[in-house]
């Protein structure tokens, strides 16, 4: 356990960093946005590829994670989805409530974290998982938001608009491209391969660095909404009349963080169990890297998605705080639940 915590600490310390720089004001707001641009389309693209592009063919065409994955993120967003509306949640903040119990942070924070504690095999299934959750479960939670609206067609405009976004978003592409690399055996010529280095390596400190800011700006931008509404509400303006939206009770939040960290991860374990029984090939380097990916907090980019498409994206900010938070203690406990197939060999 010291020894995961040694190999965590450093990951959730820079998270801890962008929060305060950008909550203490050292790091304006305006220039979050240009943070995460680096890391989406430059830095992080660059880290895909090159660990796809070194991973053995088998590994990233691996068909019993993909399986196992895809059981258990629907069934996270099935259960997500029915309580949430039990609830009286609507559709939209149903939806995205269940995306962010659903899609753990691995493009920012789990590759590299991932591959600190389990070494580069695990970069493999990690991706598998990603790409998963960037095009399946991102589009379909993004379908569900739109069962409530007035349009009958909002689902099926809402899944186009999804594809849209997966076809903008060079995330995908960076890892069909490794994934080519690697069947192949393509190598980039030496100067292109250096820019590449170069880039990968700023990936997870930028990245980390940008999700601690964006949870710093959702609070402070919230804030200021709160403060600005009492000060309308004061002067007897129409915002007295349309008061905003209270923010979202305990109750609302706190199933969807033990959804997240607690029931997500020993679903996957469950299932891939259950699907070696039945004699899929599944290794346990491969059943390891899929728990703890399904033990990392929320990914930092619902919140955006969720204040898109009009969903409550306080709500979302305040989950995806709440599980980065308590994965700090979490995530070190599920790899040491985890027992020997975690070894830590950048120590």
């Amino acid at each position: 356990m010291l020894q995961i915590f040694l190999v965590t600490v450093p990951f959730f310390a820079l998270i801890a960093a962008g929060y305060a720089a950008a909550r203490g004001g050292l790091l304006p707001l305006a220039a979050i946005p240009g943070l995460n641009a680096f890391v989406l389309y430059f830095a992080l693209p660059c880290m895909l590829f090159r660990f796809g592009a070194r991973a053995p063919i088998g590994q990233l065409l691996d068909g019993g994670v993909a399986l196992v994955w895809c059981l258990s993120a629907l069934a996270v967003v099935g259960a997500t989805v029915a309580l949430s509306r039990r609830r009286r949640i609507g559709w939209n903040d149903a939806a995205f409530g269940a995306l962010v119990a659903a899609f753990p942070n691995t493009g920012f924070m789990g590759v590299p974290l991932l591959v600190a504690i389990l070494g580069a095999q695990a970069a493999s299934t990690t991706i598998i998982t990603m790409a998963f959750d960037m095009v399946v479960t991102s589009s379909l939670c993004i379908a569900l938001s739109r069962l409530d609206g007035a349009d009958g067609h909002g689902a099926a405009k809402a899944l186009r608009q999804a594809l849209r976004g997966i076809l903008r978003n060079p995330m995908p592409w960076s890892i069909l491209l490794g994934v080519l690399a690697s069947a192949t055996r393509f190598s980039l010529p030496g100067p292109i391969e250096r820019t590449v280095a170069m880039l990968a390596e700023a990936a997870s400190p930028v990245a980390l660095f940008t999700i601690g800011a964006v949870l710093a700006r959702s609070a402070v931008l919230a804030r200021e909404h709160r403060a600005s509404a009492a000060v309308a509400q004061a002067l007897g303006s129409a915002a007295r009349r349309s008061p905003p939206p209270a923010p979202a009770a305990l109750a609302d939040l706190l199933p969807v963080v033990a959804i997240k960290l607690l029931a997500h991860p020993l679903l996957v374990w469950a299932l891939a169990h259950g699907a070696r029984a039945l004699g899929v090939p599944l290794g346990n380097p491969a059943l390891v890297a899929m728990v703890l990916a399904a033990a990392l907090p929320s990914a930092s980019n619902v919140s955006m998605l969720a204040e898109r498409f009009g969903a409550d994206d306080g709500r979302i900010a305040r989950i995806i705080l709440w599980t980065t938070v308590a994965a700090f203690f979490s995530f070190p406990l599920a790899a040491g639940w985890l027992g020997q197939g975690v070894s830590t060999p950048s120590l």
